[in-house]
């Protein structure tokens, strides 16, 4: 605002003073200095290490890192889980990594799942990339290795962490959308930095909702080295393999348990481990030999890009389990620090451009969020081996310190703490070549592909994975408010393929696009969730029941799903107990006010008699509904079958009746395994009158 002055001109206010807008303007540092470069950290030659004296990304990194108090800027909403990883394959030819040379070590671990763009009070089920950080405690030191949902990134160099987020965070002027990618400024991101276009693919399918975080395929997107005890090396990447396979929740279900239970995921894996059936991990290792470093048709050193199983074949090495919760969410959870420079001798750093700066911006984000740089002796951080350095005080300084020495090289503690040599356990990096000149040029040419990964990502999806896949580029784009965008958004993806592109153009209102599809033949089966590992253990029934139910029918299809570690809630319009008609007795423990039926995975309707007959059977015919809509398996007893009559129209896939199927329990366990019955019809009308 401008006030006046005694001669009526306008007078700044120092209110105007601080307001200030970029658009239009040059780009310049908080120091007035014009930046010649805002995408691409130096490094010493094309493929060599970011270097410290880039002096406007360590800039730019260190005022992101210190945006947000006291939660985490990325990552805020998390929840943590103790358990252990056992060695099943000695990988002693790679690594010289202790926690890694003999089969049947075990490890202790601690695991942070996160979702990556809303704050602490958001919902699980956003579609977001998620974090699985795990720190090993291994007896080399802490180890941590820190993944997300997808493979890829979606950047490829790290100057870019802050602008992402920036452009995925809710509007600085309202504040929302709260964890949501359906806005203008992230679309916008997304149609002029196309690097994106992988990452995004990944995003908008069924991957970015996962039913479970113990359902969920995991990686940390970077190219790491392992290093021999002879100080050979080979590039590797991780991917950790949930033993339940990989499966997901429909946009419509995720929408809306984030209203109905928020806490979706938190409550699912407290269950599971209170229930004892612990969730269970394979750790895979993809390895590339040095020789065979350009080998392949994409840089193995771009994160925006994946390393095919089938091409480069994945070695499960290893079995972690989740076994316990922990104590104090505050202690534990809150105060956790992740770090992926938190490295033991074997493991080490390549020069892929993100890594490199990720070395630098987790510490020190951490060192703003917690307040010091006694991290480690928070005690959830805390390593199981001797700890023995020089630094000193700070903040939650627990260790008292009782030397007189502070410094390496010294007479009066007669040179100690000394250094270890590599063959004592002591940490050296990889002596790799490095030469150039000083440039911001990514690593090779290879880095400018944008397009290939995704198609191949296209063409490795089946036809419900591609319609659902749509359908979310249809719900997110359509809230964009700016048609330029959309239309931006639109002329890029045609690069991917051109017929998906139309679809979404269709829908949100502008043209077709004239971009051409890039000309990618190849697919990856292990990308669809058609090949994932299915089973009904851990999967979630409702049972809609009430009194008069035959007894012994109903004990015998419970007693096959819980044998077979289904999970179960028993539903009806009021809590108690609820009697057979021969005398069994079940307990209820939900109302059907209380839940709802994008809660659960499978529906077995039991039906009854009730004292709000005409009440209770509109609620299971809504619960059937909804079900079937989402192509879930329905169970449906003799008892219920005047309830849910389907119409003519309907073909039924996945709904079985006990009337028309001899072995009803095993064929509902089965149904329940196959999760989505995709070739259901969806008429209009799904029941016919009674």
């Amino acid at each position: 605002m401008k006030e006046s002055g005694p001669d009526g001109t306008a007078k700044i206010t120092e209110l105007d003073r601080e307001r200030r807008a970029n658009t239009g303007k040059v780009l310049t540092s908080d120091t007035g200095m014009r930046i010649s470069d805002d995408q691409r950290t130096l490094r010493a030659g094309r493929r060599g290490p970011t270097l410290l004296q880039d002096i406007h990304f360590y800039r730019k990194q260190s005022r992101f890192n210190r945006e947000r108090i006291p939660e985490k800027v990325v990552h805020a909403r998390g929840f943590g889980v103790h358990g252990y990883f056992e060695l099943e394959k000695s990988l002693r030819d790679v690594t010289r990594a202790h926690f890694l040379q003999e089969p049947g070590t075990r490890t202790p671990v601690f695991v942070r799942f996160s979702t990556f763009i809303g704050s602490r009070g958001s919902k699980d089920t956003a579609v977001d990339v998620r974090g699985f950080a795990t720190k090993f405690y291994t007896q080399e030191g802490n180890y941590d290795n820190l993944a997300l949902s997808f493979p890829v990134f979606v950047m490829k160099d790290a100057m870019q962490f802050a602008d992402f987020t920036h452009a995925v965070k809710p509007n600085p002027k309202t504040d929302v959308p709260q964890a949501a990618a359906a806005h203008d400024t992230l679309w916008d991101y997304v149609a002029n930095n196309q690097e994106s276009a992988h990452f995004i693919m990944w995003l908008m399918s069924m991957r970015g909702r996962p039913r479970s975080w113990r359902m969920m395929e995991s990686w940390p997107v970077n190219t790491f080295r392992m290093i021999n005890a002879e100080g050979e090396s080979t590039y590797c990447r991780f991917v950790w393999k949930p033993e339940l396979g990989v499966h997901s929740l429909l946009l419509e279900e995720a929408n809306i348990i984030g209203g109905v239970d928020p806490d979706f995921h938190r409550h699912d894996m407290i269950e599971a481990i209170e229930k004892g059936a612990y969730p269970k991990f394979g750790l895979g290792v993809q390895l590339i030999s040095e020789e065979d470093e350009f080998a392949y048709d994409f840089d193995i050193l771009d994160d925006t890009k994946l390393w095919p199983e089938e091409t480069i074949p994945v070695q499960i090495v290893g079995t972690m389990t989740l076994d316990r919760l922990v104590d104090n969410f505050f202690a534990e959870e809150e105060q956790s620090s992740f770090d992926p420079s938190t490295l033991v001798p074997g493991i080490d750093f390549t020069n892929d451009p993100v890594l490199q700066g990720r070395t630098f911006a987790y510490r020190d984000t951490d060192y703003h969020r917690l307040s010091t740089g006694n991290i480690n002796e928070i005690p959830i951080n805390r390593p199981v081996v001797e700890t023995n350095y020089n630094f000193r005080d700070s903040y939650v300084r627990h260790r008292i310190d009782s030397d007189l020495i502070t410094y390496r090289h010294n007479s009066l503690a007669d040179d100690t703490p000394t250094e270890a040599a590599p063959e004592e356990g002591g940490f050296t990096h990889y002596p790799g070549k490095v030469e150039g000149e000083i440039t911001r040029e990514y690593p090779s040419d290879k880095f400018d592909d944008h397009f290939s990964q995704a198609r191949l990502f296209w063409n490795s999806m089946t036809e419900p994975e591609r319609k659902d896949l749509i359908e979310t580029f249809v719900y997110h784009l359509g809230k964009v408010k700016s048609k330029s965008v959309r239309q931006q958004t639109v002329e890029m993806f045609a690069n991917v393929d051109t017929e998906m592109a139309a679809m979404i153009a269709d829908q949100i209102g502008v043209a077709r696009p004239t971009s051409t599809v890039v000309e990618v033949t190849d697919s990856s089966p292990a990308i669809s969730l058609a090949n994932t590992p299915h089973s009904a253990r851990t999967q979630k029934v409702g049972v809609l029941i009430a009194d008069g139910f035959d007894g012994k029918a109903v004990k015998s299809v419970l007693q096959t799903l819980e044998d077979n570690g289904v999970f179960i809630d028993l539903i009806s319009d009021r809590l108690g107990v609820r009697t057979g008609s021969d005398g069994t007795e079940v307990e209820v423990h939900e109302i059907f006010f209380g839940v709802h039926p994008a809660l659960y995975d499978s529906l077995y309707i039991v039906g009854g008699q009730s004292a709000r007959q005409e009440e209770f059977d509109q609620r299971v015919q809504e619960f059937f509904r909804q079900a079937y809509r989402f192509y879930q398996p329905i169970g449906v007893a003799s008892s219920a079958e005047p309830l849910v009559r389907l119409a003519d129209t309907s073909n039924g896939a996945g709904v079985i009746f006990e009337s028309k199927t001899p072995e009803f329990g095993t064929q509902y366990l089965e149904a329940i395994a196959q999760r989505r019955f995709w070739d259901r019809s969806q008429p209009t009308t799904i029941l016919r009158a009674a």
